[in-house]
């Protein structure tokens, strides 16, 4: 007897936990009997892995996860290494996905949802059609110009009719390419910080709402940043102060060179792989002639930092900003993603210096120097 009544507590127990999940995805993944759908949670600009599970013989499979009141989450589907839905849920959707293992996919019960299908529809579109063109024209400078106004004018028109939805969000972190932002210019960042602005009314808690406002910030700043360079009448940059490996603040002020490179930067393997590559080679042609690099790390561990400078025995000057993305210095210089350089002639920011890898700075340096 005992041992009925406990089993029926257990029983209710799981139940009570299944009927604690608010939000309901139930799919069918065809021809894939017996196969593992991994769910993802999009962490602002990372995925999170919540959970997989397994298809029963027919390719079905049922997910429950808690979404909190008013904080719509993006939640994507994985077969492999392949995003096979995407979905857009607020607490009480209740879902239906059918989709196939390379990503063909249809829902059902969740309005989101399905204009974020469309926006990402749009998107692939757009990329098809830039390849396209790179693919087939001689000269396609002219043709990818018109194809990228064309699609930039109509994603600021879905954002504009859309201000109160949350798919506005990926919209405006859209890229051609790594390099390129569909919303690259730093005025973007007032059409963000206005399309933040709706967000907050409905969603002001929302993860995704508050990595807009940010980057609407720093794009501002970047405007204001430009402004005062502009305008100023003998300091043409924002001077720095930070501690070195002896833990004196060195300040740039006093390490400039006649063309100096400000590089924010944190020691990760790419990174540290750029200083190899890229810095040190060009260090050692230009340095003579007048070239400094005055590089801030953004890494929140000293001890990293450190031993990576050592490690790698980097000539130039080397300072630590343990407070990373916290640091003034990131408003100051509109740092949105690393690695980030600024150059200083003469004493003033050159805002037309134009760089993305290491052949730009050489050539950059064989024209100023």
């Amino acid at each position: 007897m005992k041992s009925s009544k406990l089993i029926a507590a257990a029983a209710l127990v799981l139940l009570a936990a299944a009927c604690g999940k608010n939000t309901r995805i139930s799919g069918t993944l065809h021809e894939g009997a017996d196969r593992q759908v991994v769910v993802k949670l999009l962490d602002v600009n990372r995925f999170q892995v919540l959970d997989s599970v397994k298809t029963d013989a027919k390719g079905s499979f049922q997910y429950s996860l808690d979404i909190a009141q008013g904080k719509p989450e993006f939640i994507y589907l994985f077969y492999k290494d392949r995003q096979i839905a995407s979905l857009l849920l607020k607490k009480g959707d209740n879902v239906k996905v059918e989709t196939d293992t390379l990503g063909v996919y249809t829902v059902e019960g969740s309005e989101e949802s399905l204009k974020l299908q469309q926006v990402e529809k749009d998107y692939n579109a757009f990329i098809r059609q830039m390849q396209g063109i790179l693919d087939r024209e001689y000269n396609p400078d002219q043709a990818l110009s018109r194809c990228y106004i064309d699609y930039y004018r109509n994603r600021l028109k879905y954002v504009v009719n859309n201000a109160h939805s949350l798919t506005v969000v990926p919209v405006l972190f859209q890229q051609v390419n790594p390099s390129l932002p569909v919303f690259g210019q730093n005025t973007d960042g007032l059409i963000m910080r206005n399309v933040a602005d709706s967000l907050r009314m409905d969603y002001p808690e929302s993860r995704y709402v508050k990595a807009l406002e940010r980057e609407a910030a720093r794009r501002i700043s970047l405007i204001e940043l430009q402004n005062r360079v502009d305008s100023a009448q003998e300091v043409g940059y924002i001077d720095i102060s930070l501690p070195s490996m002896d833990g004196k603040a060195v300040k740039l002020s006093e390490s400039l060179g006649k063309v100096t490179m400000v590089y924010f930067w944190a020691s990760t393997a790419e990174q540290k792989m750029f200083n190899l590559d890229a810095l040190k080679p060009l260090y050692e042609d230009f340095h003579g002639k007048g070239f400094e690099i005055y590089a801030v790390s953004l890494d929140d561990d000293k001890a990293v930092w450190a031993s990576a400078v050592r490690n790698q025995k980097l000539p130039w000057v080397n300072v630590c900003d343990t407070r990373g993305a916290l640091s003034p210095y990131v408003g100051s210089y509109g740092i949105g993603s690393l690695p980030m350089v600024w150059f200083i002639v003469d004493g003033a920011v050159d805002t037309d210096a134009k760089v993305r890898n290491a052949q730009d700075i050489r050539s950059y340096l064989r024209r100023k120097l």
